[in-house]
């Protein structure tokens, strides 16, 4: 092999290219991972998923997650507008579950913590480079790579894009489709001393789902919430307001926040994040895959972010560890990569979509304990995105309910608006940065 080429190359240092670069760095293999931005920024998607244990069990990464200071997460809580009465699911009790918690996280340690964890584990990884063109040839992939005013070829053998929602080769290649009926909008922020409940019950996401719109509580630190409104685009664009003032009436209409954040102050900007929901139309080429947000994104609800970055990148450095091996069976290595991604993109896409309805709030918030339905929803929610035909079935079951529901009552229906309240919320009073 030409000493000059590597392995791998990998457009991007999010979870799903760390993850990558990490593994195939572990296995011998020469990587190179390409950052165009320096770590650590800010980034969404803080709350990490149970199912993702194993791969950062397999990266080594639990006992710096513990020194980074990241708070344990036991489950999560999802309410109705209409009522202060959530119902909370523990991972412990999801189907087959194999640990009690996941991480809530800042993504801006997160991600660095991951960068750096590849490069020591022997990745070449160069922050603050871009890769502005991709040339596949037949036994190899040339990148045209570019920092400050200098410029370079480099040469790998195999190249994975995991350069997120701008993704180079879904760009390049123009196969990045948008789903028209999930084009959401979300206004958050970071807040300090935001009211939360004791023990494990204090580490739980939030979730709170109203007529048009949903919102997220996540605590990140012992003091620091993220809190969060994700609605159709055209609903924040009608209201001509900006998004710190959108984000202050929302939060204020909605007595579940509004109570927890009586005492609470801003501590960031509030951020705006658009356009959601996609999916490249392909996966792979001869020699590229794509990984993590380049692959496709399903909304934020749930959390699949980052579970889904961690997830591809993991198959991704199996799938090219074993295709150097063999390269005969690349093509054939290369379609079951892109199977596994898009079946966990299903699942987590028909999920979405039953979320949007009224009636799978409505069943969701009347739980029986028949057929094993609660742990099946709990093992999905909880990242369980594999094969178990206990678990298909029985969502498979779930999903029927919720159809019913909507032809036929056969839970308590739900308006999904909020009771009004009569002494509007004090947060954000003082000490919040313009």
């Amino acid at each position: 092999m030409n000493a000059d080429m590597y392995d791998v190359a990998i457009i991007g240092g999010g979870p799903a290219g760390s993850t990558a670069a990490a593994l195939l760095a572990r296995a011998g293999r020469r990587v190179v991972v390409f950052e165009r931005e320096k770590f650590p920024r800010f980034h969404i998607g803080e709350s990490l998923l149970p199912f993702s244990m194993k791969a950062f069990s397999r990266l080594g990464l639990h006992e710096k997650f513990l020194r980074a200071g990241f708070m344990k997460k036991f489950g999560g809580e999802i309410f109705g507008a209409c009522s202060e009465q959530g119902t909370k699911f523990y991972f412990k009790d999801g189907f087959r579950s194999q640990t009690d918690h996941s991480y809530q996280v800042t993504r801006a340690d997160f991600d660095k913590v991951l960068l750096d964890h590849a490069a020591e584990c022997g990745a070449d990884v160069h922050e603050q480079t871009a890769v502005e063109r991709v040339e596949v040839a037949n036994e190899h992939v040339d990148l045209s790579v570019k920092w400050d005013s200098s410029s370079q070829n480099v040469r790998a053998r195999y190249v994975i894009d995991a350069s997120g929602r701008n993704s180079v080769l879904g760009t390049q290649f123009g196969i990045k489709k948008s789903y028209d009926h999930l084009q959401k909008l979300s206004i958050f922020a970071h807040y300090d001393d935001v009211w939360r409940e004791e023990g494990r019950d204090g580490t739980l996401t939030l979730l709170i789902r109203g007529i048009d719109r949903w919102f997220w509580i996540i605590p990140l630190t012992a003091e620091r919430t993220s809190v969060g409104v994700v609605l159709d685009g055209e609903v924040f664009r009608s209201s001509k307001l900006s998004p710190e003032d959108f984000l202050k009436q929302a939060l204020a209409e909605q007595p579940i926040i509004s109570k927890r954040m009586t005492n609470a102050r801003r501590a960031s900007k509030v951020y705006v994040a658009t356009d959601f929901s996609y999916r490249s139309s392909k996966l792979h080429g001869d020699r590229w895959l794509l990984a993590g947000d380049a692959a496709g994104f399903i909304d934020p609800i749930f959390s699949s972010g980052v579970f889904l970055a961690v997830f591809s990148g993991e198959q991704c450095a199996d799938t090219l560890n074993e295709a150097l091996d063999h390269p005969g069976k690349a093509r054939r290595l290369f379609r079951r990569y892109e199977r596994a991604v898009n079946r966990a993109m299903d699942i987590y896409l028909r999920f979405v979509n039953a979320w949007y309805t009224k009636e799978f709030i409505e069943v969701f918030l009347s739980p029986r304990n028949v057929l094993g339905l609660a742990p099946a929803v709990n093992a999905v929610l909880g990242g369980n995105v594999g094969n178990s035909f206990a678990i298909r079935w029985r969502m498979s079951v779930f999903y029927f309910l919720v159809w019913l529901q909507r032809h036929y009552p056969i839970v308590p229906r739900l308006t999904l608006v909020p009771k009004k309240e009569k002494a509007p919320a004090r947060f954000e009073t003082v000490g919040a940065p313009r």
